[in-house]
């Protein structure tokens, strides 16, 4: 297969955990061709989506975070031209983001195997989705009026406060009924109530660990890692100094990811990363969701064997249906 990675600069990339290079790092070892496209690279011209992309080796120095790859002069190639094209560019998901989805809709439309579906993409609010599955989350707040959020407050007690656009644990705060910095925190997330954010109920099984669930084509993988926080944090982000340990999933955990993976694979999200708290769904990653090394590197579970195998098997079904229409 020919499979292009849509990724950040490849200087940047941590090779000793990063999901994406777990990826490519696979596929190269079943001899599939990696391509590497960056965002600015994505152009619509002359009636086509294409791309400046760069075909991808990966050297014998691949433990080497400096010296772990070569690649070749850029080229002009469409993106139907690729088996299977992967949008792993990492947030802010800013309008950049936004109009990169809207030429890989359209390159969609022109055979392009895209993974994930960029309108996918767009609609999961990786915060607000799980509001789609009311069944599995804490007693959630979603609003940017100050008082409503005092209301809960006085109602729960303890409270967990999220900007509704971050990641890796940014801008989270953790609020008591008697914390005497209330209004503060509330003005500045809210911007004086023009930002709209999210209100949940502490969660005190986050001792245990943010467990994150990777989802491939459906299906869960059978270990969840769980992120714990350091003393003193409730943050389990591991750029947060967070410790990751694989964990069997549990029966709650299955529950889960055996109910919303089939129908997000149906929407076209392929890898997702659901955050797992106690017994709770807290957010569904669909941007570029990680963890793959680190379960890997603790149970043996070949994660990024998983998915190579799954962009296989539904690149098949896509060419089938392509060559033989309902």
């Amino acid at each position: 297969m020919k499979l292009a990675f849509i990724i950040d600069q490849l200087e940047a990339i941590k090779i000793q955990k990063d999901s994406s290079y777990a990826m490519m790092r696979e596929a190269a070892s079943r001899n599939h061709e990696i391509y590497i496209i960056h965002q600015e690279d994505l152009i619509w011209r002359d009636g086509a989506v294409v791309s400046f992309s760069t075909r991808l080796t990966i050297t014998e120095n691949s433990g080497n975070e400096r010296d772990w790859y070569q690649t070749d002069d850029k080229i002009t190639m469409p993106l139907n031209a690729f088996d299977a094209v992967l949008m792993r560019k990492d947030p802010p998901f800013n309008m950049e983001y936004i109009y990169s989805t809207y030429l890989l809709e359209l390159a969609e439309q022109q055979g392009a195997y895209i993974i994930n579906s960029p309108r996918s993409i767009r609609d999961f609010n990786e915060k607000l989705a799980i509001t789609k599955f009311p069944q599995f989350i804490p007693p959630t707040l979603v609003t940017r009026q100050e008082p409503l959020i005092i209301e809960f407050l006085q109602q729960h007690k303890d409270i967990i406060l999220k900007p509704l656009d971050s990641m890796g644990g940014a801008s989270i705060f953790r609020v008591h009924e008697t914390d005497h910095n209330v209004n503060v925190i509330l003005e500045t997330m809210t911007h004086y109530g023009t930002r709209t954010i999210m209100a949940q109920r502490f969660i005190p099984e986050i001792t245990e660990g943010d467990k994150r669930i990777l989802l491939i084509a459906g299906k869960p993988t059978p270990y969840s890692l769980a992120r714990i926080p350091r003393p003193g944090e409730t943050r389990g982000n591991l750029n947060t100094g967070g410790t990751g340990v694989a964990r069997p999933l549990s029966k709650n955990d299955k529950k889960i990811a055996e109910t919303l993976g089939p129908e997000l694979m149906n929407q076209g999200l392929m890898l997702v990363g659901l955050d797992v708290i106690g017994d709770c769904l807290t957010e569904i990653n669909v941007t570029s969701p990680t963890g793959m090394q680190e379960i890997y590197n603790q149970t043996g579970f070949n994660v990024a064997g998983m998915m190579i195998d799954a962009i296989a098997e539904n690149n098949d079904r896509v060419c089938a249906s392509n060559l033989h229409p309902q």
